[in-house]
């Protein structure tokens, strides 16, 4: 089994640097540089495959300079120069063994999903005005997280409680790589803290759910027109104020899936009917990659979660200044600076798990 493995990688490996050389060719050529679209595509691709050539030399670089070393320590006389050589030598296989571990990560075939931009949903679930408060909390760390990223996002639907909190708020973020950061965000987000409407001092226990949206094209998602029903309606506030008198308000209903998508915060009945369909579109993207998911059997499953919203994947403990992560055993104590957008290392963290775990993957079905 170890033997087919190693030629698998080796051949894939093989792969990308041939492709490597052709790449660094054709983005030297003057007509596709005159082609914008075109040359920024294929940049995109040459710089991911840079990053394993570049990989490769490191390689080879520390196997020439082990191999100098191992005939060093077999020729030298002097017993303390022959000390140091070895010493040399376990520091340069150790540099060698990270290296070879790297470039493991990068021969992973990359997910398509993780360049698109998304759409999140944040809903407060049990725990009252509580948990529409925390809901506002995970809101405004995510976007300050995007702005650390040059990312832009847009509320797209918001329904507020009269504290301030979120019974429910929708909104979309595009810039470079969004899912492959945020894909692990779906599921439940237990919070305990002592509410701000709490005056006994008691901690409570509340939840939100996340649930985060591939944004689809129009060209991977045909809706027809049939299958839609289009109602339009009196946009309402919080405590059912009326935030305009017109009807703009712009409810959707796909028919063969019953999904609905409601968007009320534009006044143009026209802009609220677009919003809702890149909603609902993503929607219907996630449902078929749902169900692809799930026709694939258990050993494929990530030990960073299936995405369901209902699955419980963190905690926020106030008191402790503490966050952990269910999924990857992992505990972080710098809550504070999390909940203003210092998510990198968390992060990190998932993908790099998620990662090794498509790697044993890769090896077993190998």
């Amino acid at each position: 089994m170890q033997v087919i493995i190693t030629i698998t990688v080796n051949e894939r490996l093989a792969a990308i640097l041939k492709k490597h050389e052709e790449f660094s060719v054709m983005i030297q050529n003057p007509d596709v540089v005159k082609d914008q679209n075109a040359y920024r595509d294929l940049m995109k691709e040459w710089t991911r495959l840079n990053e394993v050539a570049e990989s490769q030399k490191e390689i080879e670089s520390v196997l020439s300079q082990i191999s100098g070393i191992k005939a060093l320590v077999q020729t030298e006389k002097d017993p303390e120069m022959r000390e140091l050589a070895k010493t040399e030598l376990a520091e340069l296989e150790s540099k060698l063994q990270t290296a070879e571990e790297h470039q493991k990560m990068l021969l992973i075939p990359r997910d398509p999903l993780d360049e698109k931009n998304i759409i999140m949903e944040i809903r407060a679930g049990t725990g009252g005005e509580e948990a529409a408060l925390f809901a506002a909390d995970l809101y405004r760390m995510y976007a300050r997280f995007a702005e650390t990223k040059g990312w832009k996002f847009e509320i797209m639907n918001a329904s507020e409680t009269e504290l301030g909190g979120y019974r429910e708020i929708v909104f979309s973020i595009t810039g470079g790589n969004v899912y492959e950061n945020l894909r692990y965000e779906s599921g439940a987000h237990r919070v305990q803290r002592v509410p701000e409407t709490e005056s006994s001092g008691r901690i409570h226990t509340s939840a939100v759910t996340v649930a985060v949206l591939p944004e689809a094209e129009e060209t991977e998602i045909e809706i027809k027109p049939e299958d839609l029903r289009v109602d339009v309606m009196r946009a309402g506030g919080p405590g059912g104020q009326c935030v305009n008198t017109t009807d703009s308000a712009v409810r959707l209903t796909h028919l063969p899936t019953g999904l609905v998508v409601i968007q009320q915060d534009e006044k143009s009945q026209i802009k609220n009917k677009a919003k809702a369909m890149r909603v609902l579109r993503a929607r219907l993207f996630e449902l078929e990659e749902s169900r692809k998911n799930a026709e694939r059997s258990e050993a494929r499953k990530s030990q960073v979660g299936s995405g369901d919203r209902s699955e419980r994947i963190r905690t926020y403990n106030f008191p402790q200044n503490r966050l952990s992560d269910h999924r990857i055993n992992l505990t972080l104590y710098k809550l504070d600076l999390i909940m203003q957008g210092d998510l990198s290392e968390l992060f990190d963290a998932l993908k790099l798990s998620a990662r090794e775990e498509l790697l044993k993957r890769t090896a077993t079905e190998g």
